[in-house]
């Protein structure tokens, strides 16, 4: 799985080789200190919380795929405007700062 995080034209590439043993601190350290170095502060986003539901949303097709990820996006995530994409990508929007858009983007192994 990947995880791709946008700001403006600037993007961040996280590879999550393993979607059932992630290290979720560095991930969000990770996006935190991205977001940081663009002046973007994410301390009212739950990043930590969505992650793991976005990942389970993909790679833990409890119901099958991809009734998860789109109950995900139906029941929807605070702070986040969730979409699921055709191919099993599961996108989360948000607006912390400013009106700048913080854009996450997850894309399965398959």
């Amino acid at each position: 799985m990947e995880l791709d995080v946008k700001i403006d034209n600037d993007s961040l590439l996280i590879p999550i080789n393993n979607p059932f043993s992630l290290d979720l601190e560095i991930t969000v350290k990770q996006i935190e200190g991205f977001a940081s170095s663009k002046g973007i502060e994410l301390h009212d986003l739950n990043i930590k919380g969505l992650i793991p539901k976005m990942i389970r949303g993909i790679a833990g097709c409890e119901q099958g795929c991809p009734s998860d990820a789109k109950s995900l996006t139906t029941r929807g995530f605070k702070g986040f405007d969730l979409e699921y994409v055709e191919g099993g990508i599961l996108t989360a929007k948000a607006e912390p700062v400013n009106g700048r858009t913080l854009y996450l983007k997850m894309f399965p192994d398959f």
